[in-house]
């Protein structure tokens, strides 16, 4: 089987995958702090509590991370703890397959080239992935499966923060949907304005890229993905997908282009 490690800013999430298919998944906060001892133990004792997994053994790991000190722990926990096993770490000299025509390639998250190599090989291209993570990233894929560009915007969750921090008499809510946009006290108010803002920011931004990345815009497929995604995706007119193993799924054939 092959295990699959997504690190970013705020969650990791981890996925083990029988074939093409995800037969399990996992979700933990990222700290910066865990040492690659720490790592291997809280990944062992997941491993072990799954009655899917009982004398599975792991066949090849792949991983990517947006915070270089963790990549650094997860680098040296495989080495420690797998060093019979082969790992794909996604970073230079690593094969994608996708070509990024940016000002400069090195700035490119690993994550968003290997979401933009999940969703050309789910959906086919033109197309847009919107990750609902500490940012909400938008990456537009060409037709010929090249990352051409992108947008960030501040992610649900620091917007959330930062309102409550700001705002005296306003504090964190549950992020669901309330009954009406037009709300009737201030938590629905907050989760009307968190929840219709956000998709109404997601569909005005795929229109506009939309409109640069192919001379019909009804050809680009627009994919959501992220731990957020479902709070945004029954709202917005502009989401086709929604894949939450995205990212995973990208690794996947990372490790496979990289293997065989």
């Amino acid at each position: 089987m092959l295990l699959t490690i997504d690190v970013g800013n705020t969650h990791t999430v981890l996925g083990l995958f029988e074939g093409d298919d995800v037969i399990e998944h996992w979700r933990l906060a990222t700290d910066a702090r865990r040492t690659a001892d720490e790592i291997a133990v809280v990944l062992q004792g997941l491993l072990a509590q799954s009655p899917l997994l009982k004398g599975t053994d792991i066949d090849g790991i792949a991983l990517c991370s947006t915070v270089p000190s963790v990549l650094n722990e997860m680098r040296e926990m495989c080495r420690r703890y797998y060093g019979d096993v082969t790992a794909v770490i996604v970073e230079p000299g690593i094969r994608t397959g996708v070509p990024v025509r940016m000002d400069n390639p090195k700035e490119v998250g690993s994550d968003r080239i290997v979401n933009a190599l999940a969703a050309i090989d789910q959906y086919g291209g033109p197309c847009i992935i919107v990750d609902f993570g500490t940012a909400t990233s938008f990456d537009a894929v060409s037709a010929k499966g090249e990352y051409v560009g992108a947008v960030t915007a501040p992610g649900i969750e620091i917007s959330v923060d930062a309102l409550a921090a700001a705002g005296a008499q306003l504090h964190k809510v549950e992020l669901v949907r309330p009954r009406s946009v037009i709300a009737k006290n201030t938590v629905e108010a907050l989760q009307a304005g968190i929840i219709y803002g956000f998709a109404g920011q997601v569909d005005g931004i795929v229109e506009r890229m939309a409109a640069e990345l192919a001379d019909d815009p009804d050809e680009v497929t627009v994919v959501a993905t992220g731990g957020h995604a479902g709070l945004v995706v029954g709202e917005s007119r502009s989401i086709d997908v929604h894949e939450p193993w995205l990212t995973l799924i990208g690794l996947r054939l990372v490790y496979n282009r990289n293997t065989t």
